[in-house]
């Protein structure tokens, strides 16, 4: 309701692009978090982080980091809870797609629309797991990467608001 993503399922040619825009730009910052996370030791603009010390006098190494399974489950908890209301949209738009009651226009767009809707959720959920994995040490970390990557899913909210 309250999104560009919307304008899918209008025949508007200024909504599909401020949609496919909204889209683009989401994609575009994600793909930031995607390249932080990779690790190439070559390249020191990685945002990675390494628990593992090492003492030069000892044997034994240890991991210095904080993050436990509360952690994962609060970050569980943080993407479903905001996740889930996209996925759901997107997939009752891929749902009524399938309707003969609607056009075959209609019906191509909602499939379009909640396939893209769906995939953008999706892959925000796989870039916070992806980026958590490579740079959080503590339970504080997870969260504060979970909502960063959540801030960048309401992008789609406030140009809404800004039309």
């Amino acid at each position: 309701k309250d999104s560009v993503y919307s304008y899918f399922v209008t025949d508007k040619v200024f909504g599909w692009i401020a949609a496919l825009i909204t889209l683009g730009i989401q994609f575009g910052i994600f793909v930031f978090f995607i390249n932080a996370a990779e690790a190439n030791l070559q390249d020191n603009r990685t945002d990675i982080q390494f628990t593992w010390k090492c003492p030069r006098d000892s044997d034994v190494c240890k991991n210095t980091a904080d993050l436990n399974k509360y952690g994962w489950a609060i970050f569980s908890m943080l993407m479903i809870a905001n996740l889930a209301k996209d996925m759901i949209s997107g997939t009752k738009l891929i749902y009524h797609s399938s309707k003969v009651r609607h056009s075959r226009a209609s019906r191509i767009r909602y499939f379009i629309g909640g396939t893209l809707l769906c995939s953008i959720t999706l892959f925000a959920l796989y870039v916070s797991t992806v980026y958590n994995v490579a740079i959080a040490t503590s339970n504080t970390d997870i969260i504060v990467n979970s909502v960063i990557v959540l801030f960048v899913m309401d992008v789609d909210e406030w140009i809404f608001s800004t039309l």
